[in-house]
């Protein structure tokens, strides 16, 4: 199979990110409000096999993001997973992962702006949350180059917030290992579930391989970007979750609702909460930015198609960016945070992302060797490891991740039925 042809050279997206700005813009999508929020609910499924849980999560993210960085280097269009399916697989699973891209994380955008909400004003939490909706939606449209700045500046205050909570847990007072050991006896499936619900913080790696149309040197920026965004934010987690741990014990840490902001107060430092509350609202700030930035390009590449109304594939002809597509996903965006909760969406995300990125393996292994194919056992991992994660969910959040992905296909059929009438 021929590589895609470049966008940029006919009219499309342009090239302006460089390595430095490609990786600030996945961590600034890894870096959020995940790691503020995930070490809590994913301690009560593992217990004290948490860490092991983050090291299995990791394992699959970085499978998936070899993966990808190979494709996307490959075809270095917008879209993502999107484009590798269509090409390497055929029209259906690259729709398929595109459709399950786009309403997962359609869902997790509006997560962001309601923990946005939740921590800056907590009584009016949903009036912020349109509020950062519709801010960032027009940083985006205002270009690709601004959002990477903001991302930058975002990035610098959670890695800082961390890195105090990393310091006050391992210099402070009194460990809390030794109580509440709340299913410290999970065993192998809570373990699996764990990371099911630890590998939604990792997945911001993708917003890299859904910008490839507007990074430089695409064949050479994204197999580098995307492996050291994943590196530096496993390092970050890892001693989070750790110092969390030597502080809350993973049946406190399980219990609390702001578990990093809870380890600093209990480690002496009731100052930094505050501080830690500020941080988790940037935080989600930047997922938020960089999840627009993802879910709109992913539109871009399917409107391109005509899987999705043909007027959202318009690029802004002064700042470079596809506008349509960007105002569409921040009205969605807007609706959901001003009407809904939800924080239940967050499970059949995580099973529409897991679809999504065994999609990218299954591309992956088609790769030849003259192409740039990843070793031969990267995309079986990744692809075992999606379908193991992603069934180890919430029965839930696999009921409504599975009903989601058969309305995709259902609406897919339908259209192909009409077109040939």
């Amino acid at each position: 199979m021929n590589a895609a042809p470049d966008p940029a050279d006919a009219g499309g997206l342009k090239r302006r990110l460089g390595v430095f700005d490609a990786v600030v813009i996945g961590l600034g999508s890894m870096l959020g409000a995940g790691i503020f929020a995930a070490p809590g609910p994913a301690a009560g499924a593992a217990g004290s096999a948490l860490l092991p849980a983050l090291a299995l999560a990791a394992l699959v993210a970085y499978c998936n993001a070899t993966s990808s960085a190979r494709l996307a280097a490959r075809y270095p269009a917008s879209g993502g997973t999107y484009v590798y399916g269509r090409e390497r697989l055929g029209d259906f699973w690259g729709y398929l992962a595109g459709w399950g891209f786009v309403v997962g994380k359609t869902a997790s955008c509006a997560a962001m702006a309601l923990t946005v909400g939740t921590y800056a004003w907590p009584g009016q939490a949903h009036a912020v949350a349109v509020a950062a909706v519709v801010a960032l939606t027009a940083v985006n449209y205002a270009g690709v180059q601004k959002s990477a700045r903001l991302t930058r500046a975002i990035v610098a205050v959670v890695l800082a917030v961390l890195a105090a909570v990393v310091t006050a847990c391992l210099t402070g007072g009194t460990a809390e290992a030794g109580r509440l050991h709340i299913g410290a006896d999970a065993g192998a499936g809570g373990m699996l579930q764990a990371a099911g619900l630890l590998f939604f913080a990792f997945a911001g790696y993708a917003r890299i391989a859904t910008l490839g149309e507007e990074v430089r040197e695409p064949a050479r920026t994204i197999p580098r970007a995307i492996p050291l965004a994943l590196g530096i934010t496993l390092v970050v987690y890892a001693a989070v979750t750790a110092a969390a741990l030597s502080v809350l014990g993973p049946g406190r840490l399980a219990e609390a609702t702001a578990p990093l902001a809870e380890a600093v107060r209990l480690s002496g430092a009731p100052a930094l909460v505050p501080v830690v509350r500020a941080g988790a609202a940037v935080a989600a700030l930047g997922s938020l930015l960089a999840l627009i930035l993802g879910v709109s390009r992913t539109t871009l590449a399917m409107a391109r198609d005509r899987h999705l109304p043909h007027a959202l594939a318009a690029v802004h002809p002064r700042f470079g960016v596809p506008h349509r597509a960007e105002l569409a996903v921040g009205a969605v965006v807007a609706v959901l945070a001003a009407t809904v909760d939800v924080r239940d969406a967050i499970g059949f995300s995580s099973f529409a992302v897991l679809a999504y990125y065994a999609v990218a393996n299954a591309a992956a292994w088609t790769l030849t060797l003259e192409e740039g194919r990843p070793p031969r056992p990267v995309p079986v991992i990744g692809l075992t490891g999606c379908a193991a994660l992603a069934f180890a969910l919430p029965v839930t959040s696999v009921a409504a991740g599975a009903a989601v992905l058969a309305t995709g296909a259902a609406a897919y059929g339908l259209r192909k039925l009409v077109s040939r009438a």
